[in-house]
């Protein structure tokens, strides 16, 4: 049952980071983010938001460094938004898994030539 509770509240403050990520911060750092997942400890006190970043390697630190600084804003929207009795800490971590696929679909198109 708590495992349950755990999946839905991430993906509830999924949703609202999305919403507040997308419409309000206007930090020019930020740029185009995409909340990939979260991941919630058993407590629900620790949130570890995965992002994917459209961009140069230079662009996606600054984006992490933004999205730090911008970290207590997004924490009380975040407790606004989703009733709980403890607002988790987030913690941003670049999600690599999309660069990660890219690249393996590269080097396949590359071995399917020498196949045919």
């Amino acid at each position: 049952m708590a495992r349950i509770r755990v999946s839905r509240v991430g993906e509830q403050i999924k949703k609202e980071l999305g919403c507040i990520l997308q419409r309000e911060l206007k930090d020019p750092r930020i740029g185009f983010v995409t909340v990939t997942s979260v991941e919630m400890s058993g407590d629900l006190q620790i949130a570890k938001v995965y992002i994917s970043v459209l961009g140069p390697v230079d662009e996606k630190k600054q984006t992490l460094v933004a999205l730090d600084k911008a970290k207590g804003y997004i924490r009380s929207e975040i407790g606004r938004r989703v009733q709980l009795r403890y607002i988790p800490d987030l913690q941003f971590v670049m999600d690599e898994s999309l660069e990660h696929s890219e690249h393996i679909n590269r080097l396949l198109d590359e071995v399917k030539p020498e196949i045919d």
